[in-house]
């Protein structure tokens, strides 16, 4: 499926580069946030079909972005997928990201082959 579009929530230029190159070869169309505050600003005015969203960065982190997004998600009916990224790679981190709202957990480096699997269980294909 091409013309997914996604919301990257990541502070790290290289990161940000990476993902938004490897994503772009398979048709992702993507905007770019460098904090959670500019996340829910884009939020605002446009919809996603994923949110993929850093834990730890300045200014708003993932998980409070991630229960403001919960919030307005309850407001207008809709809910959006959000993929927490993260370095670590500890059970528990990912047992909070699902706790406070987010619909699965990957970690760094960004890995195109696990990030397909997991949308797949939200029915997005990609080749």
């Amino acid at each position: 499926m091409d013309g997914i579009s996604l919301l990257l929530v990541e502070d790290n230029v290289l990161n940000q580069k990476l993902i938004f190159l490897t994503l772009s070869k398979y048709g992702f169309k993507i905007d770019v946030a460098n904090n959670g505050k500019e996340a829910l600003d884009k939020l605002k005015v446009k919809s996603y079909d994923i949110i993929l969203m850093d834990l730890m960065m300045p200014v708003m982190d993932g998980l409070e972005a991630t229960r403001n997004i919960r919030k307005r998600d309850q407001e207008t009916g809709n809910r959006n997928i959000i993929i927490g990224l993260t370095a670590n790679t500890y059970d528990a981190d990912r047992d909070k990201c699902l706790k406070e709202g987010m619909d699965e957990y990957m970690s760094k480096p960004f890995d195109i082959d696990v990030f397909k699997e997991i949308i797949a269980q939200f029915d997005f294909q990609i080749n």
